[in-house]
Formats: C-alpha cells, structure tokens, sequence
C-alpha cells in the first residue's frame, strides 16, 4: 500500500509540473495585454466598421482642440497687436467652428459622448493668453497653439493610418488638412520658438536617434533621381507646385 501510494504521488506531482509548463502556452492567444487583445476588447461593431478607443480618443481630442482653439483664435483677433496674428486667428475660428461640426455629425452617428469645456490644462492655457498683452501676447499664442496643433497631428496621422472605420477616416482626413494648414498660419507669424518644440520632443524620447552619419563638411555623392522607366509615361496626375498649403480651406 505504501509503494502505490508513493507512486501515486510521484505520477501526481509530473502532472502538476507538465501542466504548470503548459498552462502559459494555453493562455497565451487569450491572455489580456495583447496588442491584438486589447484592440479586440476596446473596439465596438458599427455600420461604418469596427470603432476603437484610439478612434473615440481621436473624437474626444478633436472636440477638446475646438472648444479652446476656437476662442484662443476670437481672441487673437480681438487682441493681436499684428495682423499675422490676426490672421492665424482667423483660421483658428473657420477650421475649428467646421472640424467642431464634423466631429459632432460623426459622435452623434456612432454614439460617442462628447465634452462640453476644455479640460483643465487647455482652461489654464486660455488664462494664460487672457493675462498677457502686447508682444508677449503673441508669443504665447504662436507657441501655445503651435505646439497643440503639432501633438495632436501626430495622432492625425496614427488615426488615418489605422482606423477600421469609414467616418473616422474621412473624419482624420479632414482634420489633417485644417490641423496642416493651422500649423502653417502659425508658423507664418515668425514667432514659433522651433528650439523649443524641438527640445521638448527630444525630452519625451529614450531612444538613441538613427539615420545617416553627421554631416563632416564634404558634399556626399549625389543620388540617382527616382524617376518612371516603363515605356507608357502618358500620367495624368501631377506633383504639388512646391511646399504649398492650402491655406483658403477652413
């Protein structure tokens, strides 16, 4: 009796070992923290395709932008001591008031609540600008709105690239062109600190940066032009006529 017992055990405990090994393998697919997962879990079916918590922030955002870009912009032209200023106002206000409109038709279609106030740091970013006047006004409200405007184009660009869905895509191209050309405005104005905007984006990354070597002084060789070499070369389409934004679209 006491050698089956003790067999008993030894089988008992290789069955617990094997299956401690095999467990992580058999959860694997459904364990949570997948990148596949995740997606899977945070997104909602709809008739305009599957909606994702990156597309319902992307709404949020561009809801958030309006409801304090757009008075900063009525502000500008209200205060600005200069008519650049004036200006990126002005487009603050006819791209936000049309963006606002688009984004409320599409939360309204796909059932996604949206904000009424801008949060506490775009508030605080409203205050700021209302405490300042003269040059330093317009220092503040070039960099306030170009660094707001050149965050949220990164997750523009994200949306457009990944959304499974038809009214967030038209939606993220949409605020692309408005968001290109705010940026563009602002830029205008010859009052964006570049250095800074630079420097703060270099805080936020850990990663040592790749690409060609530094530049020592010497013209490299020149690279072979990229050019069509098929025997049809009837195209229709042509390229934009240099680094122009169009800045007439709201």
């Amino acid at each position: 009796m006491q050698r089956v017992n003790g067999t008993a055990l030894i089988i008992a405990a290789l069955v617990a070992t094997v299956g401690a090994l095999a467990f992580p393998v058999w959860t694997y697919a459904d364990r949570s923290g997948t990148g596949e997962a995740n997606l899977a879990a945070s997104s909602v079916a709809t008739q305009w395709g599957p909606l994702s918590a990156t597309d319902r922030d992307f709404l949020v955002k561009v809801r958030l932008a309006g409801l304090w870009e757009l008075p900063a912009g009525q502000q500008a032209i209200e205060r600005a001591p200069s008519q650049a200023i004036r200006d990126a106002g002005d487009h603050l206000v006819v791209g936000h008031a049309d963006l606002d409109r688009r984004a409320r038709d599409v939360a309204a279609k796909l059932g996604v609540e949206l904000p009424n106030q801008p949060n506490e740091q775009q508030q605080g970013w409203l205050r700021e600008l209302s405490a300042a006047s003269g040059e330093e006004y317009e220092r503040k409200f070039a960099n306030l709105l170009r660094n707001a405007h050149g965050k949220v184009f990164a997750l523009v660009a994200e949306v457009r690239h990944t959304t499974r869905n038809t009214l967030i895509r038209q939606l993220a191209s949409d605020a692309n062109q408005t968001v290109l050309d705010h940026i563009t405005m602002l830029e205008q104005t010859g009052m964006v600190d570049f250095d800074a905007i630079a420097n703060e984006a270099a805080g936020r990354k850990s990663a040592s940066p790749t690409g060609p070597p530094v530049p020592n002084g010497n013209l490299p060789p020149a690279p072979t032009p990229v050019v069509p070499t098929g025997e049809d070369q009837s195209f229709t389409s042509r390229p934009v006529p240099g680094p122009v934004v169009n800045t007439d679209r709201p």
